[in-house]
């Protein structure tokens, strides 16, 4: 009798291991931009992306930004990564089951900071087979950088939300100085030597994601080299802690309905209305996005990075609306319920601008955050992971 040979159990195939991007970086400091920069670079090489956005609050525009340039995208909401790292793992696990992607390239929120040692080490350490690991990227706005540095007198935030701004900037891997083309050379060059003076030993990356400027360096630096390992930096919890408490948060959704309008002219008046009606509060960022009921998923976004800035649409409808959701995010240091009530009559005086438009606030949340506390915080990385 011929002997029956028999093939041995076949045994489950390893996860494939995924490039983790990680984009940091202060409020306003053009994430977003770059972070859909990045992933059109990835997706242009073949590669299959997923997205993860995280803030405080819900309703993101930032979520809503990506979704529609047709992007695979998961939202954080409650609480920064440090804060959230069980549900950031599980967000990268639902993109997987989804689409399998060769890469996630995450968005923090704007004010959290210590994102080594409680988001890279304990992923490196845990999740090593998983994921291999980017530089971590700082983005910081130039002008904003100018004014937190004493380069170029300016309204600018307390000193204990200074602290969370310069302290990301201590722990960037590569620190880019984002909207480059904002200024010449001259002032560039000299925002460049205060950087390096202030946080040595830094790479500090010049870009501009409008006119391409340092973007293929900055994002070959990205996908071909390894963080540092040194041991994360100290961090002062309480002071970060009532930094964070010092900024307000609000996020709303608001229905509207109109006659004919175009949505691109009023989401650039409601922004310039609210930086009005704010006066003397500092404002860290403020975006918006409208989605009209019908069309094909196309929608206009504005934004205003600072209070002495001016909006900026950076997604544009080519037609006009007659009814749709504005979704509003808005930071600013300053009470939330003064938030609040910059937002209510804002969206009220709506009316006045447009005749017979209907502008109905649907949602509305505003906080500060909590006091952070990571669940996990590793203070060096795990020489064994990958």
């Amino acid at each position: 009798m011929t002997p029956v040979t028999q093939s041995a159990p076949q045994q489950p195939s390893p996860p494939a291991t995924a490039r983790y991007f990680m984009i940091g970086g202060f409020l306003g400091a053009g994430k977003t931009t770059a972070v859909a920069a990045l992933a059109q670079r990835l997706v242009q090489q073949g590669l299959r992306i997923g997205l993860i956005t995280n803030d405080q609050g819900s309703e993101l525009v930032d979520t809503a930004m990506l979704r529609a340039r047709g992007f695979a995208t998961e939202e954080i909401s409650g609480g920064c990564f440090c804060c959230r790292f069980n549900s950031l793992v599980d967000a990268a696990q639902k993109l997987d089951d989804a689409t399998r992607p060769d890469a996630f390239v995450a968005e923090p929120v704007g004010s959290c900071t210590d994102l080594v040692a409680t988001v890279t080490y304990p992923l490196r350490r845990m999740y090593g087979d998983r994921f291999q690991i980017a530089p971590l990227s700082v983005l910081v706005d130039p002008v904003r950088a100018e004014q937190v540095l004493g380069i170029a007198p300016a309204r600018k935030f307390s000193d204990k939300v200074l602290y969370i701004w310069k302290k990301q900037a201590e722990e960037a891997d590569l620190l880019v100085i984002t909207k480059s083309d904002l200024l010449d050379e001259a002032r560039l060059d000299r925002l460049k030597s205060v950087l390096a003076e202030a946080f040595p030993g830094k790479d500090i990356l010049p870009v501009s994601v409008r006119t391409g400027a340092g973007v293929d360096a900055w994002f070959d630096r990205l996908q071909t080299t390894a963080p540092q390992l040194s041991p994360a930096m100290a961090v002062d919890y309480d002071l970060y802690a009532e930094g964070e408490a010092l900024l307000g948060w609000l996020n709303a959704t608001v229905a509207i309905q109109g006659p004919s309008f175009d949505a691109n002219a009023l989401l650039k008046a409601l922004a310039e209305d609210l930086r009005s009606r704010l006066g003397e509060a500092e404002i860290a960022h403020l975006k918006m996005t409208f989605n009209p009921d019908a069309g094909l998923g196309d929608i206009a976004a504005v934004s205003l990075v600072r209070s002495d800035f001016v909006p900026e649409l950076s997604l544009t409808l080519d037609g006009p609306a007659e009814s749709g959701q504005l979704i509003l995010n808005l930071r600013v240091e300053a009470d939330p319920s003064t938030l609040r009530t910059a937002v209510e009559a804002a969206i009220a005086a709506l009316p006045q601008r447009i005749p017979g438009l209907s502008a109905r606030l649907d949602h509305a949340e505003q906080f500060r955050p909590g006091r952070p506390t990571p669940t996990h915080r590793d203070t060096h990385a795990d020489p064994v992971a990958a």
